[in-house]
């Protein structure tokens, strides 16, 4: 294959993947929990994120193939372990897409009703799913470039809306009055653990490693950058909110509800506008990140060696990326948005968790591999996990269920690898034996 993606684009990629439609939905939920003290909620869950990014950065530095944390536990807890991540890194990319697809829907309906109907509904997702997974077969520069372009689209409007907030609070004071507030632990909790889900998505960018110009320089700077750049947006998106909304709670498009206050009707479209284009971003990105997990799976042995099979003209791996496609059309079609994002949320934990083991470990076992060493790694990686555990914590009866199927699915996935490695031991075994007979 190509290695194609540069360090921006590796951080670009990043930042695609991390800011969906969850921001221009989120502070709703946040204000509701916290009221005008959510703008802290939104940094501690920053400095929680911090932690396993850091972990990530070290670990990430010490590979160039495929794979992301399928890979990385793989290497440091063995084949068992590597399917049991890398089988919930793929369904939580796979769901989080069709949730966003879901999504993408929705909102285009608010622009154009007849697109609430079924039929054009199904048309609609149809024609989008299937113009990306066309875009990405042709060749990775082409992905690149377009999850480039959505990246800068979707971060235009958010920058916009903080800096005309800003600007406005400045000049005309807060049009919210400040209230003393006090909410028990379990409200401050409740909000973290939801906030902490709008940090996410970065880590599917290692996925794609193997067409990443220098992954193991690249990946901790793309990392950080991607994590420094969406920290501050998210804290100032909610501080705008908070002091230009009376009851943001009450709405599901808090971000139009505060533009119209301080940019009328024409910021507040464009704020509509951008949940379209932060969605098709996502999905854009997602069509990069998400195959290069069947492709680590293909090319591992842990899936028939199709699946790592690359177009011999667009150099990229079509199998893997038009089975992603067909399948999230599928969980598109039959899954509810929430379902996709529980899906989305449980098994993505699981691969933080993990991960942040793999430092550790990964030190024992490969000295001197990772080019990038945290600092206190080990107290890192103890904190990150730590973190994981309260956020696991908190899931419910729902989320258990699916986080049980998932590993179901991996325990037999391994066994069918594990008996097929028998068999060919078996048969080299007897081969051996017959020619020192002979």
């Amino acid at each position: 294959m190509v290695r194609a993606i540069g360090r921006w684009s590796l951080a670009a990629l990043m930042v695609n993947l991390t800011i969906g439609s969850g921001i221009f939905g989120l502070p709703s939920k946040a204000a509701a929990l916290t009221g005008q003290q959510s703008p802290i909620a939104f940094l501690i869950a920053a400095a929680g994120i911090a932690v396993i990014a850091a972990c990530f950065a070290e670990v990430a530095s010490g590979f160039r193939e495929s794979g992301g944390p399928y890979l990385f536990a793989r290497v440091a807890f063995g084949r068992f372990a590597g399917l049991q991540n890398g089988w919930l890194n793929w369904l939580s990319r796979l769901a989080g897409a069709a949730a966003s697809a879901n999504l993408f829907g929705s909102y285009l309906g608010e622009f154009w009703p007849p697109m609430k109907g079924p039929v054009l509904r199904l048309v609609a997702i149809t024609l989008l799913l299937g113009a990306l997974t066309v875009v990405n077969v042709r060749g990775i520069r082409m992905g690149t470039l377009v999850s480039n372009f959505f990246t800068v689209s979707k971060l235009t409007p958010l920058v916009i809306f903080v800096l005309g907030g800003c600007a406005f609070l400045a000049f005309h004071g807060s049009a919210v009055p400040a209230i003393s507030e006090s909410h028990n632990l379990d409200a401050w909790l409740n909000c973290i653990l939801l906030v902490v889900f709008a940090y996410t998505g970065w880590e599917s960018g290692l996925t794609p490693a193997g067409e990443t110009k220098h992954p193991e320089r690249d990946a901790p700077f793309a990392i950080l950058a991607a994590l420094a750049i969406t920290a501050p947006i998210y804290v100032l998106v909610q501080f705008v909110v908070v002091r230009t909304v009376q009851n943001p709670a009450a709405s599901d498009s808090p971000l139009a509800v505060s533009a119209a206050v301080f940019g009328g009707h024409a910021l507040a479209t464009m704020i509509a506008l951008g949940v379209l284009v932060s969605t098709l971003g996502f999905l854009a990105g997602g069509m990069i990140s998400a195959p290069r997990i069947l492709l680590a799976f293909g090319e591992q042995g842990d899936l028939p060696r199709w699946f790592a099979a690359v177009h011999p003209r667009y150099r990229t791996p079509y199998v893997s990326i038009l089975t992603f496609g067909v399948l999230m059309w599928v969980l598109a079609m039959l899954g509810s948005f929430s379902w996709n994002a529980k899906l989305s949320v449980v098994s993505r934990v699981i691969n933080y968790l993990v991960t942040c083991a793999a430092l550790p470990a990964l030190r024992w076992k490969k000295p001197g591999s990772a080019i990038f060493r945290l600092p206190w790694g080990p107290v890192f990686a103890v904190l990150g996990i730590a973190f994981c555990g309260v956020v696991l914590s908190r899931i419910g009866r729902v989320e258990l269920i699916v986080l049980g199927a998932t590993t179901a699915i991996a325990l037999l996935n391994w066994i069918v690898v594990r008996r097929r490695i028998d068999l060919n031991a078996s048969v080299a075994v007897q081969k051996e034996d017959e020619r020192a007979a002979s």
